[in-house]
């Protein structure tokens, strides 16, 4: 497989799905919903799925769909999949409804249950984020391309940044971060999160609250490819994709722990 071809085709699809989120965004009516689970939904992130599936459906290479706006898939199929590909049209609509402009689109391709490839475009700031296998981990803006690199530290060091959600930080988040010795909290909405470790701007980011599979899969492509990793909390095992609950179990990020 090209992979860099891939990936321009793909960047293609999230920033005409941005596109199309600006407009929704830009306007008076957001036509909120609320879903099943409590969580909003809006005009957006239907136009979004949208354009993203018809632009999936019509390159070259196939490969199934699972995203959040689609109809769930039943897990007898869904597990004889080998590749994926995972689809939030809009992580942040929360951030979108306050108009703070931290939400992103999110595609990225599993294989055998690992994010291999993966694009994050921030319709906002105009950046889109990108990795793939063998390729490496990138930044566009502005008609440029930059290599994203994380940044290399020690768990014992002093003044670390850490990543903390706007709108989750429970007690166990407070407990993990006082284990370090004056860390600097960062706080980001959606999968940017991911994308401040991949740029070495941050450090770690403990996730100790619900995601799904969705919401994490293009960015955990980016990070890995810029050096560095996601574990699980409980265990230190990396985090498995296409499961039969697609919920993700607590996990940290990092970016290069130096030993």
């Amino acid at each position: 497989m090209n992979y860099i071809q891939l990936a321009q085709s793909v960047i293609a699809i999230a920033q005409e799905a941005g596109k199309v989120i600006l407009e929704i965004y830009n306007s008076d009516d957001f036509g909120i919903e609320t879903k099943g689970d409590q969580s909003p939904l809006t005009l957006a992130d239907k136009a979004a799925n949208d354009v993203i599936c018809r632009g999936l459906q019509a390159l070259s290479v196939q490969y199934p769909i699972v995203s959040e706006e689609n109809k769930a898939i039943p897990y007898s199929e869904r597990k004889l999949y080998d590749y994926l590909w995972l689809v939030d049209p809009l992580d942040g609509t929360k951030e979108f409804i306050k108009r703070n402009g931290e939400f992103t689109v999110n595609i990225a391709l599993i294989h055998q249950q690992c994010p291999i490839f993966g694009v994050v475009h921030v319709p906002c700031f105009d950046e889109t984020y990108w990795s793939a296998p063998g390729v490496g981990a990138f930044l566009e803006k502005n008609g440029q391309q930059q290599a994203l690199q994380v940044a290399e530290f020690q768990l014992k060091d002093a003044g670390l940044k850490l990543i903390s959600s706007r709108s989750h930080l429970n007690e166990e988040t407070a407990a993990f971060i006082n284990q370090f010795e004056a860390p600097e909290l960062v706080s980001k909405g959606s999968s940017l999160k991911f994308l401040i470790l991949a740029q070495g701007e941050a450090h770690i980011y403990p996730r100790l609250a619900p995601t799904m599979e969705w919401d994490t899969a293009a960015a955990q492509a980016v990070l890995e490819a810029a050096g560095g990793k996601v574990i699980k909390h409980e265990n230190g095992e990396a985090l498995q994709y296409n499961k039969e609950n697609l919920l993700n179990p607590y996990f940290i990020a990092y970016g290069k722990v130096l030993a």
